[in-house]
């Protein structure tokens, strides 16, 4: 019995359970279509992730729109990592836009902020008053020196198996310079006739230096450093520890190590009176290093939980003293997201104060104050946001325990000079009280100071007593600085003058009675030619009506010099490759097979030659193992196809320097510049994109006129340049009525020791157009207009001789000559070659003997024996010169090509007297087609 009610007992348990389970069953699917059938909605367009380190949520940018889900955005998301994989390997040129009002990245508009690429390489170092030294972001080291006249610049480059500097620091009275490698160099007077600078390797090994840990590291590699207010230089290495060099007798390098579980990724601060070095680590925790205090390194910790903000950046921070009473310290430092915080000691109490930022502004640098600014009844502190603009941050001398908001307006903004902004994330530097240096973005500096004190023309002079108030205007003055960062400051020179390199003087024989003060406030005037533009984008359409003619490369690339007197190579119709060259004292014309149809040579190196085949794509051919070879440089990674690459390799008569950072340009076919590193065989592609909504048409000039400065022309007829060392772009100022044409330019420079010259171009209604630098009065355009009415100039400019002679070609199939006589431009007419029992005839009519071209005397030999089968052969001949761009044969001599397909060579006689030398048979001529069955027929 008892067992029969123990199984109905268990029978009923079973029975229950499932009912409860089915019921609850029953439920979840009513359950679950309620919930299917809830209509989604929207709150909010913006993204949040939680990060640990900040522990909180922070706001995530996102590449395009995820909600609308538009192909304008989404669209481009494949472009935009391809360009992030482009900015690691060091090829992103494209600065990233943040739209602020709808926190999504997109296409640049109108009220967009512009976050400025982060130049690692710049530094400003004050070693005295008339003294500041700069690396630029080329790497370069030059010095900015008052002369007692003005300020000049004198180069201290490291040597170039040392590569590019990064920093100097000046302690006590060494000067030490850090490359990007992390070595350290020290400046020693080398002694002898002439006393000169130079850069010797000071290694820090660990045999030198004091360290408890006894590590056998052989040498340590610097990251960054700070001098100290009383002389000790502070190292944070690449292996994350702290290293201080002491410089009183003899360099003694001592390893303080680094903290327990942390590194040490940059030096914030030195507090000389309390011995104590600030540092921050990767993560963005702050640290303090103390030798006299057991444990010696300590982490200061956010307590106030609800008031701690996002780590804090790896850079320099500011110590000022006396702010919340006499004994006071304040370490100012910034966040990784751009906002300013306050490490203050008072009464041996730490506390943190969060000042914040600018609305809607990210900072990124930190510049003190001068030492000397105790007559203030307030404390300046400026900062460099992400977006180029410089801010002040305004505060009272005395703060005590009251909050900010006694100083309402506390947050100023001086914005940026006219068409430049500061250089991100690089401090500025003071120089005296009312004036800051800080470094722009294109690579020049621009002074921030008060109105009626400081400036370019301004010395190192002790300003008078006067009591700043906190509303006085500050100006900018944008200063230039030298070639090597792409831009026109003349070093200074030994001889006596206003650009002595150690004591200038007026110069009083200028004809124009201006002194050198006087002149270079014009140049100052003149940076106004630089228009900056974004870089990348669409073209627009009215660009679109001027598009290369079909023949373009054939017209003006289709001849190319290889060795100067020796060897030139010619293109046919046909894409066949031929070489004149001189052998055994015989001209003679080879023939190169080649894997494709070649249209024109639009590049050479070394030897090598680049051509573009008439799909577009570049070829390199260069001796390999005693053969020759072709390359397709279009094949390789990032290869794009061209439709146009440099005109000249080099100046005539003048040697070009090869350098670390040798590379060819290219116009691809959609408008936009390319680079081919070739230096050392190391090929690699760049694009460096196009001016916004402008194609490019063709290059002016690669780094003949000005050095790492490519001048270009738009589609559109205006002239760009673009900076190699910054990826930047700026449109020239360009009268509206002048529109040039599309062909390549040509460089004058009058000599090497002067940075002024002249780029010419052609308008696209056929005149003759010089664009001007002057060291006095900077950037000038002048019209040179055409030889006489009714003759245009057609095709490319020719070579320039003698820094002051251009020939060009005329629409009536003469050359022209264009050159200075006495500080005056005039014409000549140089006719062309005619063909008849004499071997020359002049225009004038007159017959000119034939005399040596200056060139390889072997070959000089063998010129005249081509013309002893071109005699009476004048079936399908025309003498008159064709629109083909001619190139340089010599030191003294061009070679033209005739309407005929024959080649010509014009000579320099003497001084501007040009005279043509010789006719040349070419396999492109149907001139001497007897000429050539003939002679294939023997």
């Amino acid at each position: 019995m008892s067992m029969f009610h123990l199984i109905c007992g268990i029978w009923g348990l079973l029975s229950l359970s499932f009912c409860t389970v089915v019921g609850c069953a029953s439920c979840c699917p009513y359950q679950f279509f309620q919930q299917s059938n809830r209509r989604f909605e929207q709150k909010t367009d913006r993204f949040w992730k939680f990060s640990e380190e900040a522990d909180r949520w922070v706001e995530v940018q996102l590449p395009c729109d995820l909600i609308s889900g538009g192909d304008s955005e989404c669209g481009k998301v494949k472009n935009r990592r391809e360009e992030s994989l482009d900015q690691e390997h060091g090829f992103d040129d494209k600065k990233k836009r943040l739209d602020r009002k709808d926190g999504k990245i997109g296409v640049l508009g109108p009220f967009d902020v512009v976050l400025m690429p982060l130049r690692k390489r710049i530094s400003l170092t004050k070693m005295s008053e008339t003294s500041v030294w700069v690396t630029g972001e080329s790497g370069s080291i030059y010095e900015r020196f008052w002369n007692g006249l003005e300020w000049v610049f004198a180069p201290h480059d490291l040597p170039i198996s040392a590569g590019r500097a990064v920093a100097v620091f000046i302690i006590n009275q060494m000067i030490l310079a850090l490359s990007e490698s992390g070595n350290l160099y020290q400046m020693h007077l080398q002694l002898g006739e002439t006393s000169q600078p130079v850069w010797v390797e000071f290694s820090a090994t660990l045999n030198q230096i004091k360290d408890n840990d006894q590590e056998k590291n052989s040498l340590i590699l610097m990251k960054s450093g700070v001098v100290s207010d009383d002389g000790q230089g502070y190292f944070c290495t690449k292996n994350g520890t702290l290293v201080e060099i002491d410089v009183a007798e003899s360099p003694r390098w001592t390893n303080h190590g680094q903290p327990a579980g942390a590194n040490v990724a940059a030096i914030a601060a030195v507090a000389s009176k309390r011995k104590v070095v600030y540092t921050i680590s990767s993560a963005g925790d702050l640290y303090e290093y103390d030798r006299k205090s057991k444990p010696s390194w300590k982490k200061h910790i956010w307590q106030e939980k609800k008031a701690k903000v996002s780590p804090l950046m790896p850079s320099k921070g500011c110590i000022l003293h006396g702010l919340s009473g006499d004994h006071s310290e304040s370490l100012f430092l910034l966040t990784k997201e751009g906002t300013l915080v306050e490490r203050r000691l008072h009464q041996r109490k730490w506390k943190w104060v969060v000042h914040g930022s600018p609305e809607h502004q990210t900072l990124t640098s930190i510049t003190p104050p001068l030492q000397d600014e105790s007559w203030e009844t307030f404390i300046s502190l400026f900062f460099t946001s992400s977006a180029g603009s410089v801010f002040e941050y305004q505060m009272p001398k005395q703060l005590g325990t009251a909050l900010n908001n006694q100083f309402p307006e506390a947050w100023g903004s001086h914005e940026h000079p006219l068409h430049a902004k500061a250089a991100r994330g690089i401090a500025g530097l003071p120089l005296q009280v009312g004036r800051i240096l800080f470094a722009l973005d294109d690579g020049r500096l621009a002074e921030l100071h008060l109105a009626g004190l400081g400036g370019e023309n301004s010395g190192p002079s002790v300003p008078q007593n006067f009591r700043r108030k906190a509303s006085t205007k500050y100006v900018w003055t944008i200063l230039d600085v030298p070639e090597s960062e792409g831009w026109n400051a003349e070093y200074c020179t030994e001889e006596r003058g206003p650009r002595n390199c150690m004591t200038g003087t007026k110069d009083e024989s200028n004809d124009s009675g201006i002194s050198s003060v006087t002149g270079r406030r014009k140049q100052s005037q003149a940076q106004n030619y630089y228009l900056p533009l974004g870089t990348g984008g669409e073209p627009n359409r009215s660009s679109e009506e001027y598009n290369l003619p079909d023949d373009w490369i054939s017209n003006n690339f289709r001849l190319r010099l290889l060795y100067e007197g020796k060897s030139f190579f010619l293109i046919t119709n046909d894409g066949w490759v031929f070489e004149y060259v001189c052998i055994e004292n015989v001209w003679v014309w080879l023939r190169h097979d080649s894997s494709s149809t070649m249209n024109g040579i639009v590049g050479s190196y070394n030897g090598s030659l680049f051509m573009a085949d008439t799909f577009g794509s570049l070829f390199l051919r260069e001796w390999s193992d005693n053969e020759i070879a072709w390359r397709n440089c279009t094949a390789m990674r990032k290869g794009r196809s061209i439709v146009a690459g440099q005109p000249w390799d080099r100046l005539p008569g003048k040697a070009r320097r090869a350098t670390t950072e040798d590379s060819i340009f290219f116009v691809s076919k959609n408008g936009r510049l390319l680079q081919f590193m070739v230096y050392m065989r190391k090929f690699k592609w760049k694009d460096c994109k196009n001016p916004q909504n402008v194609k490019v048409a063709s290059i002016v000039d690669q780094e003949l006129f000005r050095e790492n400065i490519v001048f270009v022309i738009g589609r559109n007829g205006r002239l760009y340049q673009y900076n190699k060392v910054t990826d930047l772009w700026h449109e020239h100022y360009q009268s509206q009525h002048l529109i040039l044409s599309q062909f390549p330019g040509t460089v004058i420079r009058p000599s090497t020791k002067s940075l002024s010259g002249s780029l010419f171009m052609l308008s696209r209604e056929g005149g003759l157009v010089e664009y001007q630098w002057t060291t006095w009065y900077g950037w000038n355009w002048v019209e040179h207009g055409t030889p006489y009415k009714g003759v245009k100039l057609v095709g490319s400019p020719g070579p320039s001789f003698e820094g002051n002679q251009l020939l060009l070609i005329g629409s009536d199939g003469k050359v022209y000559l264009r050159y200075l006589d006495k500080d005056a431009w005039k014409w000549k007419d140089c006719s062309f070659p005619s063909m008849g029992n004499k071997i020359v005839e002049t225009h004038s009519g007159g017959i000119n003997e034939e005399k040596p071209v200056r060139i390889d005397e072997n070959c000089a030999s063998g010129l005249s024996k081509d013309q002893d089968n071109l005699a009476d052969l004048n079936l399908n001949c025309e003498p008159k010169v064709a629109s083909t761009r001619p190139i340089p044969f010599s030191e003294g001599s061009v070679i033209f090509e005739l309407r005929d397909g024959r080649l010509a060579e014009l000579q320099l006689v003497e001084e501007t007297e040009w005279a043509w030398s010789r006719i040349i048979g070419t396999p492109n001529s149907l001139c001497l087609e007897n000429y050539w069955i003939a002679l294939a027929s023997s």
